[in-house]
């Protein structure tokens, strides 16, 4: 058994073209590692939620130049095999640690095979990538990125031609594609022969940007805004300075890309401490909010002044922004369906039908909310929005941030704040309260046991709340394709179990629902929220052993 890992990696070592990995790989060979090596060869990394996504290093169950090339290999084997030989692929890329090697090895290989590569200029925001795929008339794109995910990791994400990430069953045709690639001596890669785009594009997606907002609207409210060390200032300030808006407050040490993060733990706003800087920032320059974008941009985060909590800012909820931006479109007058996904608050459905509009609900995932019929608002709970899905069929964070900066100076000129309208909707359809159990695990095997025993004993009831249904998502409903998850119906209350698709983490969606009779009664509805929210997550963790 030993023998054959040794052998195995002895192998694979013989193919890496990367001096860094190839170096890395035989430290552990010939310290006889068999532990480390076990872990890297235990498989292959597998396309999930957002096509690939793993720590960098050496093996197969690791990023590395190695996977990505087969990756590009079977990608480019699969749109051959759907007639697109000759059609246009569009790279984009991170600022993270190997995102621009990795940019330019799919860029070889697609134009090795046969196919028209274009590379965007710089490290960009994903939605750059999602809109150039369109604008170009691309058959699919590449972003490569981990998203949020830690400094030591990276991914690749993958697009079709209609702009969307991909679905069944083209993410496990294209798997087998990949699995199918022989040695990687015989993937040819050019050393040349792609484009590299010029900044037009840019300028092409800055200028579209421009329709998410309603002509002569406010443009008043100020932000602080921090792109928590990714790659999203240079953007988010040229569109805001396009749009009028007042020049953000850049939180300085998070401005620029740094693949390290130095200054935080976890480079997602929702981690605690990661917008501790940010808050700090607001709390000298003393803006009408703050707005965060996680390291590529496609995600939106919103925090605002509250003096009922310490320090004087408070995030907002996905579900509370979610709710926000959707009650701006509905005043605006907007047409079309709300979609979000199973794991997002029932509160915009109920939004949605009071203004007489359609309302969709998804998988989790943009790659389902995109491709809702008639779409002109889609969010999930995890800070991301698409508000404008002819352009990008994807989660946004510029525009994203756009559209909520427009909602604040509306609301700033009426002498209201975005806490104003969240009372206003708790008024009109109750109070929507909305938390989440989420579990980082080590081992995996951990979620595969708490969610067997989860179908093996479902739980009865919940902080007090009988549980009317419970429905294995595995086996799909109605209106929704076989996913690993659990739905909970309670009295007044919902619970959503599922393993994410792109971390090792398990997930659990909790929403309670308390009817408010008038203003006076939201702050006995909010501590009852609460109450009940923090009941269920400690009854459902002892339900699933976590």
């Amino acid at each position: 058994m030993q023998h054959d890992l040794i052998a195995q990696a002895r192998t694979w070592l013989a193919e890496d073209p990367d001096p860094e990995t190839r170096d890395e790989l035989g430290a552990l060979i010939e310290a006889g590692d068999t532990d480390e090596l076990a872990a890297r060869f235990a498989g292959t990394l597998q396309f999930g939620t957002a096509g690939l996504r793993g720590e960098l290093g050496a093996g197969p169950m690791r990023m590395n130049r190695s996977v990505v090339i087969r990756a590009a290999a079977g990608l480019a084997a699969y749109l051959k095999a759907q007639g697109q030989d000759g059609g246009l692929v569009v790279i984009g890329y991170d600022a993270r640690y190997k995102s621009e090697d990795f940019a330019r090895d799919t860029a070889a290989v697609m134009t090795g095979a046969g196919l028209r590569a274009a590379v965007l200029p710089r490290p960009l925001p994903t939605p750059v990538l999602a809109y150039a795929i369109r604008h170009l008339g691309a058959v699919a794109g590449v972003e490569v990125t981990a998203s949020h995910n830690p400094p030591r990791d990276n991914g690749y994400k993958v697009y079709l031609g209609d702009g969307s990430q991909i679905v069944p069953p083209a993410d496990g045709e294209i798997a087998a594609a990949i699995a199918a690639v022989g040695p990687l001596a015989d993937v040819v890669r050019p050393e040349d022969g792609w484009e590299t785009l010029g900044e037009e594009v840019l300028a092409a997606y800055l200028a579209r940007t421009d329709a998410v907002l309603a002509p002569g609207s406010p443009r008043t409210a100020r932000t602080v805004y921090t792109a928590m060390h990714g790659v999203g200032t240079s953007v988010l300030t040229a569109a805001f300075a396009r749009a009028g808006f007042p020049e953000p407050v850049l939180v300085t040490e998070q401005a620029e890309p740094d693949p390290a993060f130095p200054t935080v733990a976890f480079p997602n706003p929702e981690e605690p401490g990661a917008m501790d800087l940010a808050f700090a920032t607001a709390r000298r320059a003393a803006p009408d909010l703050i707005i965060a974008n996680d390291p590529d941009a496609d995600r939106c985060a919103v925090a605002v002044p509250d003096t009922s909590v310490e320090g004087g800012w408070r995030m907002l909820r996905g579900d509370e922004v979610g709710a926000l931006l959707a009650a701006h479109l509905v005043e605006r007058g907007v047409s079309g369906v709300f979609a979000e996904s199973i794991v997002s608050s029932s509160l915009l459905g109920r939004i949605a039908e009071k203004a007489g509009l359609g309302y969709e609900e998804t998988l989790t995932g943009f790659k389902w909310i995109a491709r809702v019929d008639g779409l002109r608002y889609g969010y999930e709970e995890a800070l991301g929005y698409c508000v404008d899905p002819e352009g990008v069929r994807d989660k946004d964070g510029i525009t994203a941030a756009l559209l909520v900066v427009e909602l604040a100076s509306v609301l700033k000129e009426q002498g209201r704040t975005l806490l104003d309208l969240l009372d206003d909707l708790a008024l009109a359809h109750g109070l929507h309260a909305t938390d989440q159990l989420s579990v980082r695990v080590e081992d995996l095997t951990v979620i595969a046991d708490a969610m067997a025993r989860l179908r093996e004993q479902p739980p009865t009831s919940l902080a007090g709340l009988a549980v009317t249904s419970a429905e294995d998502l595995s086996q799909g409903t109605a209106s929704l394709p076989p996913t690993d998850g659990l739905r909970y119906q309670l009295e007044g209350a919902r619970v959503i179990v599922r393993p994410s698709g792109t971390e090792p983490k398990l997930k659990c969606y909790l929403e309670v629902v308390v009817p408010v009779a008038d203003a006076a009664s939201l702050p006995a509805a909010r501590t009852r929220g609460a109450e009940l929210l923090a009941g269920i997550k400690r009854d459902l963790a002892a339900a699933a052993g976590i």
